[in-house]
């Protein structure tokens, strides 16, 4: 799977024109859509509860904060990547704040290849969240499955006085027949007999 497959959205907060003037063309419309600018971490936690991000990029300080605690906050968040931006003579200090948070840390100034780099490598890690997600997503599916198999299981031997292999064996037997998942099959005998 290639990263040009995905499409990124952006949040980009910084309080400086002159700054968004120059990452917005290295985020073309072609990869990183949509892509929106707030000033200040207000704006950036209002515009967060609005919409989900794929990419924070964080231009410190900003007007209302340095920044830090706003990326350290995000990066809790485990599908989102954040890239901060820091000034050259602040950055020893700032990367010991948040080393381990993973939050991506560049000193600013940056060249064009090294932002180019560093998004790279945030939709590559946002990609592999992404996976993990899915993962994480279809495990959770499985386990209420057989949370909600084991319920009407049990309904079967309290109210029907099967046996618990012969609850089970209906169970699967049902769902064979009726071309349905035992998750549906459950959820009928749990409708039926709670």
């Amino acid at each position: 799977m290639g990263l040009t497959e995905h499409l990124y959205s952006v949040l980009v907060v910084s309080g400086s024109e002159k700054f968004n003037r120059a990452l917005i063309p290295a985020l073309p419309e072609s990869r990183y859509s949509p892509v929106r600018t707030v000033s200040g971490v207000g704006a950036a936690k209002r515009e967060l509860l609005e919409r989900a991000y794929d990419i924070v990029v964080i231009n410190t300080p900003l007007p209302d904060d340095y920044g830090t605690r706003l990326a350290i906050d995000l990066s809790a968040d485990v599908g989102l990547g954040v890239l901060m931006f820091v000034k050259s003579e602040n950055y020893g200090e700032v990367c010991d704040q948040v080393s381990g948070t993973g939050v991506l840390t560049v000193p600013k100034p940056a060249n064009g290849q090294l932002v180019l780099q560093s998004l790279i490598l945030l939709c590559a890690t946002r990609d592999r969240l992404r996976r993990i997600e899915q993962k994480s997503a279809s495990i959770e599916e499985k386990m209420e499955e057989i949370r909600l198999v084991n319920r009407a299981k049990w309904l079967l031997i309290d109210k029907v006085k099967m046996t618990e292999s012969d609850a089970h064996r209906y169970i699967e037997r049902q769902a064979m027949n009726g071309c349905v998942s035992k998750k549906t099959v459950a959820e009928k005998i749990i409708s039926q007999y709670s």
